[in-house]
């Protein structure tokens, strides 16, 4: 089994590789993080290099977790490309940050957070910064 950690580079996402990697060492399993692009949106600020990949897997070590970093692209729907990567990683468990957004920001822009706890197929874990 694996813990999917969904990572960006930001306060959030810090907390989410921590509860992630905290659930990942309780369970002893691995944990698969998971930096999601949006096609076509090469070079956005969500995007991770190399020694931000090389820094979260050292973090997981340190944590006693063996941790994956994958960086698939979606076309618009990360919720279903965390739950395609769930089932491909048998995940029993995901993990994601969540930023405090106002009722009206929710209503006009969506929710990825939302979506991807009313679709996932395995239970989420939700972490705040």
């Amino acid at each position: 089994m694996t813990i999917l950690i969904g990572y960006l580079p930001a306060p959030e996402g810090e907390a989410a590789l921590r509860a992630g990697f905290a659930e990942a060492e309780l369970r002893s399993t691995q944990a698969v993080v998971v930096n999601a692009q949006r096609r076509g949106a090469s070079g956005t600020p969500t995007e991770i290099g190399q020694d931000e990949i090389d820094r979260i897997v050292s973090l997981g070590r340190d944590s006693g977790v063996e941790v994956e970093v994958r960086q698939p692209d979606h076309e618009d729907d990360l919720p279903g490309a965390l739950n395609e990567l769930a089932t491909e990683c048998a995940a029993e468990l995901i993990v994601i940050g969540l930023r405090k957004r106002s009722a009206i920001g929710k209503f006009i822009l969506g929710s990825q957070a939302q979506r991807i706890l009313l679709e996932a197929e395995v239970p989420v874990l939700t972490a705040k910064a």
